[in-house]
């Protein structure tokens, strides 16, 4: 076996599919790059048997069969080397000499029979979103989905589509979000639970795309194909809690405030907060919003004014700072709604302008009890 190849090219689709590779396997197998060859065509793949994937590259060649190499070591040879070609030929039965302009290397490989298959979705619904809309659609939510083993379908982000609009919620039961577009929609009905580490790495190579992602799914996985690469990953299992009946509706106290600013009062006015409850104060009366903390363990505290546009009734709440500025951080407009009904109920966040058509975002965090 042997094909010439371009040492950027392999080691820039190498880098995206090495985040899929864990630190620790428990099969040795897991700790390779699987390498195809048909023709002009080496495919590439990893898996940590819950997500695989794969991409295509060009390369020079006439040979056709397939080796396990060493992710680890051939990453770290293909980072020093300036843009070069490269010839990878295999030696003997267990080791593929590379040569490049300075010398050779010479690495163990495995056969590639030994490495885990992909999963194959038989007879798959499907969905094609433009990958700038995925791509948004992951980093507006995977910050809120939550981290705790104990509630898995908390721990990802949950599609769901239909033939109206499509729309993407992540919640770890102190926030929420919902991200949706009525500009693309789906054939047919759907609803599943994506875990964070596929979606992260969906995330990191989707924003510059310009192309069309095909999302293919049935009840136990899901399969993203786009460009070169193809990603099939293992579904949550579960169901996922009814996150439309915590949003409350009814909400008549209504803060328009600059982003901006408020988000740097928050960070600032933070530092002062309590280590362990994170917790500012927000009081509203007219068109002055005040912000405070108070660290009583250090005698440490903090009180800002912001003028804002606020309509109902004079009213204190507290929220959890560090929820708070993660969720105007993640936003991109000029400024922003709370919309709040009492200070033990959730406040809900909307982005005024700076939204594509079709495009809306909602974003609810829960209070914590203020202590007078």
């Amino acid at each position: 076996m042997k094909f010439i190849v371009s040492s950027s090219q392999l080691l820039k689709q190498l880098q995206v599919l090495g985040g899929v590779i864990n630190s620790n396997n428990t099969l040795p197998i897991l700790d390779n790059f699987l390498f195809e060859i048909s023709k002009n065509q080496l495919k590439v793949s990893a898996s940590d048997l819950e997500t695989t994937m794969s991409s295509v590259v060009d390369v020079e060649s006439d040979s056709v069969g397939s080796i396990a190499v060493s992710a680890r070591l051939l990453l770290d040879t293909l980072k020093t080397f300036p843009d070069q070609p490269l010839t990878f030929k295999t030696e003997g039965a267990n080791t593929i000499e590379i040569s490049s302009d300075q010398g050779k290397y010479d690495m163990a490989y495995f056969g590639g029979d030994e490495f885990p298959k992909a999963v194959s979705l038989p007879s798959p619904s499907k969905t094609i979103i433009p990958a700038h809309i995925l791509g948004t659609a992951i980093s507006k939510t995977i910050f809120a989905a939550g981290n705790d083993d104990l509630r898995p379908v908390m721990s990802g982000v949950f599609f769901q589509f239909s033939s109206q609009s499509l729309t993407f919620v992540a919640t770890d039961a102190h926030k929420l979000v919902k991200y949706s577009r009525t500009d693309v929609t789906a054939d047919q009905t759907a609803e599943f639970i994506m875990p964070k580490k596929p979606l992260n790495l969906l995330k990191g190579i989707l924003g510059g795309s310009d192309s069309e992602v095909t999302i293919e799914y049935n009840d136990a996985n899901a399969k993203f194909t786009f460009d070169n690469v193809v990603l099939v990953c293992r579904l949550i299992d579960g169901k996922y809690p009814n996150y439309e009946a915590v949003i409350p509706k009814e909400n008549p106290n209504k803060l328009t405030v600059d982003r901006a600013s408020f988000l740097n009062s928050v960070r600032r006015v933070s530092i002062f907060s309590s280590k362990t409850t994170h917790q500012i104060r927000l009081k509203m009366a007219g068109t002055e919003l005040n912000i405070s903390a108070e660290d009583l363990d250090f005698a440490n505290k903090a009180d800002e004014r912001l003028s804002c546009d606020y309509q109902g009734d004079d009213m204190q709440i507290g929220f959890n700072s560090r929820f708070l500025s993660e969720m105007l951080n993640n936003l991109s407009s000029n400024e922003v709604l709370i919309e709040m009904s009492l200070p033990n109920r959730a406040g809900i966040l909307t982005p005024i302008d700076g939204t594509d058509e079709g495009e809306q975002v909602t974003m609810l965090v829960m209070p914590v009890m203020l202590n007078n």
